[in-house]
């Protein structure tokens, strides 16, 4: 279970390594197909394996399984649900172009600075989280389709250059804009965050890919149990209800800021 795995784009990981990234991807995709913020879980369980020694190769990687979880998540919303295109569409394109910025820029820093930032966003998305109670029950747009749309192209600006350089709480964020901010329902809300999440994982992987920073092996594995944690995510909501995720999601991030700063206080 311990010996690494000879596998070409594993980057040599053990078995019980990939097992358990396998878990965290579909734990991801479960989470975030309810409530964002699958990357809260998904890279740091990355970067606790650290393939190929890289946190470059964890950040590259885990965008191909987030982009699968994302993208799968699309056709479901669009069915049950209301997306106002003239919005979520320039969204989109704008977020896009940041997240390749931002994966362009998280090339330029060191290490030991992208985990902090990591694990920043782990406590400061959490303890928000835990704060804050369920929004958006009712839809109440707070500006005119103009506002509304440069408001939302900003900020799809901001989080999507935030995706490409690390991406924890992504989704999380841009239902906390859409909400917060533009007013939309919590429904209206996840599934606009889910079309831009989409856009900023592709946008990430457009600058990722031609760098030779994606581990496709692990990346596709993930990508798979990802997707199937979408299924399971949903399935989860309709039957235990959104109340019952949040108490999973805090606790899952709990643990692993506890890890992932202990590692990097420790050294361990």
């Amino acid at each position: 279970m311990s010996s690494p795995l000879e596998w070409a784009g594993f980057a040599d990981v053990s078995l019980a390594a990939l097992l358990f990234l396998c878990v965290a991807a579909f734990a991801a995709g479960a989470v975030d197909a309810i409530v964002g913020g699958g990357g809260l879980i998904q890279l740091p369980a990355l970067l606790l394996v650290m393939p190929g020694g890289d946190t470059l190769l964890s950040l590259a990687t885990s965008k191909v399984a987030a982009f699968a979880g994302t993208a799968s998540a699309v056709p479901t919303y669009a069915r049950r649900t209301r997306i106002d295109w003239w919005t979520a569409v320039p969204m989109a394109l704008i977020a896009f172009g940041g997240a390749v910025g931002g994966a362009a820029f998280a090339n330029l820093l060191p290490t030991d600075v992208l985990n902090w930032v990591v694990l920043i966003a782990l406590v400061g998305v959490g303890i928000y989280t835990w704060r804050k109670p369920a929004l958006g029950s009712v839809e109440t747009p707070r500006f005119g389709r103009r506002a509304q749309i440069a408001l939302a192209a900003l900020g799809g600006l901001t989080i999507g250059f935030w995706d490409g350089l690390a991406g924890p709480g992504t989704g999380s964020f841009l239902v906390f804009l859409l909400v917060g901010m533009l007013g939309y329902a919590f429904l209206h809300a996840s599934a606009t965050a889910k079309l831009v999440n989409t856009a900023t994982n592709l946008g990430a992987l457009c600058y990722f890919i031609p760098a030779g920073k994606v581990l496709w092996g692990l990346g596709l594995t993930m990508a798979a149990c990802n997707i199937a944690g979408s299924v399971t995510g949903a399935l989860i909501a309709t039957r235990q209800g959104s109340g019952f995720v949040r108490r999973v999601f805090l606790s899952v991030v709990a643990a692993m800021a506890l890890t992932l700063g202990a590692r990097l206080i420790f050294g361990t």
